[in-house]
């Protein structure tokens, strides 16, 4: 009796919610609003498909630095998951029908008629989704995009495509679902702008034209890295010497040739590129010139150096920082190390790009891995473990948990090695929910600790390992360790 007295009242708050909502919409769609008649319409026609916020997030990644980036890139990835939950979800569950256009002026109109269902608004939930993936990473933004997401949903009832209460839900599930990243991908603290990167600061000779300065530029690392690349580096070091790397020439033998008649050891490149680079600067005893082309930089990233004329600023004032350079089965790196699904998902990574495109590919890639992966029987500082993989990296990394973003210290002296671990029942399933609850930490099936050096022992002669995304045949014995001597790389000594 007392269950059907509240379905019934459920059901009376229900319809008077609707009447509501139709009576609201009636009084929007009978308003006399001449000044915004051309205004709103423009406005909801901007935002189809999304792409008034693409092109403000492309600003934002040109214009914005690396939080700009980084916002940029939550608010189009909270865009994209938002629309495909919305679109193909909810809307196809609830099925509202659109609101009558009969009583909303003909000049208000949008000229094609939408296809999908009422409930929610896909304009609004994008729009929140950006707002709040943006503000996540870049607070200062957010009231300025909250006003532009607002006249958005506000402008799919005042063009008759949607009632108030489909814009306020669309708004609510895109703010949740943005705010939902933040788990799998935690933000970038403030603090990270203000953290010095490295205590081993040091002073070289200035450098204003770039004489003795050799720079190999790898076309190969990053999407549109070629030409503007060498004529910026002629423009703002005229006397360095700027070579591209062809097809089929091999990096390492470059970087040597070009080495060999300088003082400085310059790339521009991806993790790898500045990797081979690093290793003959430390053998030369000469600082590195890193310069920001692949597809992450994780290395000019935590230098906090946001691009090319940044690192060429440090090499004309002479400033340079001591980072640590660790190796995994004596291969040298200077961002991180990985052994077990890791290395394999490079290999598949390198088989899906050429199939796929590279971050369909990659995403394929880590989906067949985890789904194929076998855990590795494993013997670590003397301790055994059953391991689906293992992170090294080079320095702490923060935050906690399976998604490390960045290093407050490039020279900390310490390995962050974290491990999915396969010891305990469900293990892969245990660790998906635990990501998804932001519980990683807590979770049996996960292991987070530093330490000055890792010794692995394993039943197999030989292993697939991985050093700043390079993968490689080991020794099934090996150790991850760090090298005695930091090499020195060019950064602004006010960066962080």
């Amino acid at each position: 009796m007392r269950r059907s007295v509240i379905t019934r009242r459920h059901r009376r708050f229900g319809a008077a919610l609707v009447r509501y909502d139709r009576d609201l919409f009636a009084r929007v769609a009978g308003a006399h609003t001449p000044w915004l008649d051309r205004g709103l319409p423009l406005l909801s026609r901007s935002a189809n498909h999304s792409a008034l916020w693409v092109v403000i997030g492309a600003c934002m990644s040109a214009a914005g630095g690396r939080r700009g980036r980084r916002a940029a890139l939550r608010g189009l990835a909270s865009v994209t998951i938002t629309s495909l939950v919305v679109n193909q979800g909810i809307k196809r569950v609830v099925r509202r029908p659109r609101p009558s256009l009969r009583d909303v002026p003909a000049v208000r109109r949008v000229r094609v008629g939408a296809l999908t269902t009422s409930f929610p608004s896909g304009h609004a939930a994008s729009a929140s989704a950006f707002v709040t993936g943006v503000a996540i990473e870049l607070a200062p933004a957010g009231p300025p995009l909250a006003l532009v997401a607002a006249a958005v949903g506000g402008s799919r009832v005042y063009v008759g495509v949607h009632y108030p209460l489909d814009v306020l839900v669309g708004a609510g599930f895109g703010a949740g679902i943005a705010g939902l990243t933040s788990r799998l991908w935690p933000p970038l603290p403030s603090r990270a702008d203000d953290e010095p990167l490295s205590a081993d600061r040091r002073r070289v000779e200035p450098n204003e034209d770039g004489a003795g300065v050799a720079v190999l530029v790898n076309p190969r690392a990053g999407r549109g890295l070629g030409q503007d690349v060498v004529e910026r580096l002629r423009a703002r070091l005229p006397r360095a010497q700027v070579v591209q790397l062809e097809d089929g020439d091999e990096l390492d033998a470059a970087l040597e040739t070009a080495a060999s008649r300088a003082q400085v050891v310059g790339v521009a490149g991806g993790d790898g590129s500045v990797t081979a680079a690093a290793q003959i600067a430390l053998a030369r005893s000469t600082p590195l010139l890193a310069l920001p082309g692949g597809t992450l930089n994780h290395l000019a990233r935590d230098l906090r150096v946001q691009d090319a004329d940044e690192a060429i600023d440090a090499v004309a004032a002479g400033e340079v920082v001591g980072v640590d350079v660790a190796a995994i089965d004596g291969r040298p790196f200077l961002n991180s190390a990985g052994f077990g699904a890791y290395p394999e998902m490079l290999v598949d990574d390198e088989r899906m790009r050429r199939r796929l495109g590279r971050w369909p590919g990659r995403v394929a890639a880590w989906i067949r891995t985890m789904a194929g992966a076998r855990p590795l029987e494993l013997t670590l500082n003397g301790t055994r473990r059953r391991v689906w993989a293992g992170f090294v990296g080079n320095c702490r990394y923060e935050p906690s948990g399976i998604a490390p973003s960045w290093r407050p210290r490039l020279d900390d002296r310490h390995l962050d090695v974290r491990l999915a671990l396969a010891d305990v029942r469900f293990s892969r399933t245990r660790l998906i929910l635990a990501a998804m609850t932001g519980r990683v930490r807590s979770s049996p099936a996960y292991l987070e600790e530093l330490v000055d050096e890792l010794q692995v022992q394993s039943p197999h002669a030989r292993l697939r390992l991985a050093c700043d995304g390079e993968h490689f045949e080991g020794c099934g014995d090996f150790v991850v360790e760090k090298l005695p001597r930091r090499v020195a790389v060019y950064a602004p000594h006010g960066a962080g």
